[in-house]
C-alpha cells in the first residue's frame, strides 16, 4: 500500500568518473558525467521505475542509493537521513534496511559458496540470530520465494537462470528490508521466466509492504510493476509521471521514441502503427551537447535547444504531477 511519507529523496545528485591520461600516476583529462544533477523521490510502499538506454547511468545511480559509490556532489536522504553525511557504523546499521538484487543472476553469487551460505551470508555479517536459527531462517525464506529448502547445500551452477535469481532476491530479503533496489533483475532472463519473477516480486511486495526502486531498459516491464515512472537520459532525468499517464500521453520526444519501440501484440496493428525511428548514436558522456542532451537525435528540436538546457517542470492540468524537460512538450514528432 502506497504511502504520502517519502521514504527516499534525491537532491542535485552527480557522479563523474575522472578519466587519467596513465594507469597509476597519469594526470587527469576529463570525466565521465554518469550521473548528471538529477532529483527525484519515492514514496513508501510504491515502485518506482528508472528506464532508459544502456549507457544512461541507472545502475550508476542504484550504487550511490545505497553507497557503493560516493556522489562528485548533491545528498540522498532516507527516512530523512542523508546518508552520505552519517559515519559508517551507521551505514552499516542502516544496510539492514536498504537492498539491492543485481541484474546477473550467476555473476551475482559465489560459485564457491552454497546457496544457504549466500543467503545467509548478510545474517552472519550482522550477527543475526544463533546458527541453528540462521538454518531455519534461511529455509523460510528460500520457500517464500519458490524455491526448495532442502537444496540449501547446492551450488549456483546447479540451478537454472530463475532459480538463480530467486536465491538473489532470498538474499536480499533475508534481513527483512524495507528498500529494495532493482537492478535490472529480470533481462538475462527468457520472457517466460521474467514473468514469474516478476509476480514473485509483487506477491513479496504486498507480503511484506516493501518499497522498489525498479530499473529496466524494458518500458512494457517497468509499466506491468511500476506506480510512477523516470526516463533517464545520458546522465539527465527528462519525464517523470504516473505509469498509465507516462504511456498513454507521452510528453518528451524520447519516451516517445522509447514507447513506440514497444511491439503491439496485434500484427494488424503493428504494421499500421507509425514507428518513431531516432536518428544518430547516443552521445558520449564524457562531452555530452550543450543545452537539452537528446538535441542532436530529436525530430522536433529548434535553435533554443542547443543553447539552453530545459527545466523539469509540471505540465500535468489535474492533481497529477508530470515532469517533462522540454521546451517544446507534448508536440507531436515531425
Amino acid at each position: 500500500m502506497v504511502d504520502d511519507k517519502k521514504i527516499l529523496e534525491v537532491k542535485n545528485l552527480k557522479k563523474y568518473f575522472n578519466i587519467n591520461s596513465g594507469v597509476f600516476f597519469g594526470k587527469s583529462i576529463g570525466s565521465v558525467k554518469a550521473v548528471d544533477d538529477i532529483s527525484f523521490f519515492i514514496k513508501k510502499g510504491e515502485t518506482f521505475g528508472l528506464v532508459g538506454e544502456s549507457g544512461c547511468g541507472k545502475s550508476t545511480v542504484a550504487r550511490l542509493l545505497i553507497r557503493l559509490l560516493r556522489p562528485t556532489s548533491g545528498e540522498v536522504f532516507y527516512n530523512d537521513i542523508n546518508i552520505f553525511k552519517i559515519k559508517q557504523s551507521q551505514m552499516f546499521k542502516l544496510r539492514r534496511e536498504m537492498q539491492i538484487i543485481f541484474q546477473d543472476p550467476y555473476a551475482s553469487l559465489s560459485p564457491r559458496m552454497t546457496i544457504g551460505d549466500i543467503v545467509g551470508e548478510p545474517l552472519e555479517i550482522h550477527r543475526i540470530l544463533d546458527k541453528k536459527s540462521r538454518i531455519n531462517k534461511i529455509k523460510e525464506t528460500l520457500k517464500i520465494v519458490g524455491l526448495n529448502p532442502e537444496h540449501i547445500n547446492r551450488y549456483p551452477h546447479e540451478f537454472s537462470g530463475g532459480q538463480r535469481q530467486r536465491v538473489g532476491i532470498a538474499r536480499a530479503l533475508i534481513l527483512e528490508p524495507k528498500f529494495v533496489i532493482c537492478d535490472e533483475p529480470v533481462s538475462a532472463l527468457d520472457v517466460s521466466v521474467q514473468a514469474q519473477i516478476l509476480n514473485l516480486m509483487l506477491d513479496l511486495q504486498k507480503e511484506f509492504n516493501l518499497t522498489y526502486l525498479f530499473i529496466a531498459h524494458d518500458l512494457s516491464v517497468v509499466k506491468y510493476v511500476s506506480n510512477r515512472i523516470a526516463v533517464m537520459y545520458l546522465g539527465k532525468i527528462v519525464e517523470v509521471a504516473p505509469s498509465e499517464e507516462l504511456y498513454s500521453k507521452p510528453l518528451h520526444p524520447y519516451t516517445m521514441g522509447l514507447l513506440s519501440a514497444i511491439p503491439i501484440p496485434d500484427p494488424r496493428l503493428e504494421r499500421k502503427r507509425q514507428r518513431i525511428i531516432l536518428s544518430g548514436d547516443v552521445p558520449s558522456p564524457i562531452n555530452p551537447p550543450t543545452g537539452c542532451r537528446f538535441h542532436p537525435r530529436c525530430p522536433n528540436a529548434q535553435e533554443i535547444c542547443s543553447k539552453q538546457e530545459p527545466e523539469l517542470k509540471n505540465y500535468s492540468k489535474d492533481n497529477q504531477v508530470h515532469l517533462a524537460a522540454c521546451f517544446f512538450a507534448g508536440q507531436p514528432i515531425k
